[in-house]
């Protein structure tokens, strides 16, 4: 069975102005696409459907901010969001496109990055397990 994780690597309190990033790791290497990965990350916050940011591994979509930026090859992915905003919290997905055994897999990784509802992020915020900023 193929599997994947998705993960914070560094567990800190996240403020605004701050550079987040997210791994992505598949236990296959990822198909290529149109000559480069087949690799998506979405943003879904709550209430709303998944709003796709990068597709193929490293290609902004249009109407998407600068901030966000994907890159990696292989099994191994990062998301990058530079100059992170109260407003970039939500769950962040990966799903990547696998070829076995004469069919197509579409694996998705989870994390979320969550921040109290308020404009600001309190210097109190605490990760717990890895994954989540909860506060």
């Amino acid at each position: 069975m193929l599997q994947c994780s998705a993960s914070v690597p560094e567990l800190k309190n996240l403020l605004p102005g701050d550079t987040a990033t997210i791994i992505c790791r598949a236990s296959r290497t990822v198909e290529t696409c149109s000559s480069s990965h087949c690799l998506s990350w979405y943003l879904q916050k709550p209430g709303e459907a998944p709003k796709l940011l990068i597709k193929y591994a490293n290609t902004l979509v249009s109407g998407i901010s600068a901030r966000f930026s994907g890159s990696g090859s292989g099994s191994d992915f990062t998301l990058t969001i530079s100059n992170f905003q109260t407003e970039d919290g939500g769950d962040y997905y990966c799903q990547s496109r696998h070829y076995i055994s004469g069919s197509y897999v579409f694996p998705q990784c989870f994390v979320g990055v969550q921040k109290p509802p308020s404009v600001q992020l309190h210097r109190d915020c605490t990760a717990a397990a890895g994954l989540y900023c909860r506060c």
